[in-house]
């Protein structure tokens, strides 16, 4: 086994999420053998690691998977830490009061297309899953830029129509106001019968082979440890459960940590290259795309 200079930390990007929270809790603090490394946790939302990681700056980080296509030159994807919608994923949703008349099982997906196009879409980054999926469902649309946690305000301040919803909007949008016009995961799971891949974790290739092997280990370890020891691991994801009880929390992390998140497997890596090489072959995204798993 490498051993790394003890002197030398590498910095770890992830989300303050609660499944994020979750995966990592073990690493924290300090519950697992870390093997003479360590590690600086650095928490910030997904479309800044996104951006961080295309200027290589994390050692290890969670990204989008929509982001891999543009740093697969610099980062290698971990077999583990995945966060895939296995028939659910982000949704798109509007104000309830907007069409009192309508429910949200009323409208099919050329109805949700039609509607969707004459709207300005509020979305969580350019370089997310979300908003590359969106993408494949509905082509070229009307969008403004807004913080994942501002999406609901954007909506009830009138700077945007309909909300991209991600993390744990996806299961408060209903008492927070709102009404599902089409959830991309579940369309996704239709249409080609795959998860929805939205985000995994990624190594830097200038980090020698086996250390970043004895990485992704520990990074396993650290999600088996919270997957074995549940409720601790969920207690301590709390902190990071914005507007969520320990219920809904507990949901949460059920939905995007799961054994797609132990190991991609056959399936969720042929999910993500139909995601990405649909997205290229429709010209949504311009680089070649090229994956590589630390084995």
């Amino acid at each position: 086994m490498h051993r790394q200079n003890r002197s030398e930390v590498f910095t770890l990007g992830h989300s303050p999420d609660p499944d994020d929270a979750f995966m990592f809790y073990a690493m924290a603090k300090h519950k697992i053998d870390l093997r003479g490394y360590r590690f600086e946790h650095r928490l910030q939302d997904i479309q800044t690691l996104n951006e961080r990681a295309r200027r290589g700056e994390l050692h290890i980080s969670a990204i989008s998977i929509h982001a891999y296509a543009y740093v697969a030159h610099k980062y290698a994807l971990l077999p583990c830490g995945a966060s895939m919608g296995d028939g659910y994923g982000p949704v798109v949703v509007r104000k309830r009061s907007e069409l009192p008349t309508s429910n949200e099982e009323s409208m099919d997906y050329s109805g949700a297309r039609a509607f969707l196009k004459r709207k300005k879409i509020a979305v969580p980054g350019k370089m997310t899953s979300a908003f590359l999926g969106l993408q494949l469902f509905l082509g070229e649309f009307e969008f403004t830029v807004v913080p994942f946690d501002k999406i609901f305000d954007a909506m009830v301040n009138v700077h945007a129509d309909v909300g991209l919803i991600i993390h744990e909007g996806q299961l408060t949008y209903e008492r927070s106001g709102f009404e599902k016009i089409v959830d991309l995961g579940e369309w996704w799971k239709r249409q080609t019968s795959l998860p929805l891949p939205l985000g995994g974790n990624v190594v830097r290739k200038d980090i020698p082979p086996p250390v970043r092997r004895d990485l992704s280990e520990i990074i396993r370890e650290s999600i088996e440890y919270g997957l074995t020891h549940r409720d601790e691991a969920v207690a301590y994801s709390l902190a990071y459960a914005r507007d969520m009880n320990a219920q809904l929390a507990s949901k949460f992390i059920g939905m995007y940590v799961n054994e797609f998140t132990r190991d991609y497997g056959d399936i969720g890596r042929a999910a993500i290259r139909k995601f990405l090489s649909t997205a290229h072959h429709k010209g949504y995204i311009d680089a070649p795309i090229e994956l590589e798993f630390v084995e």
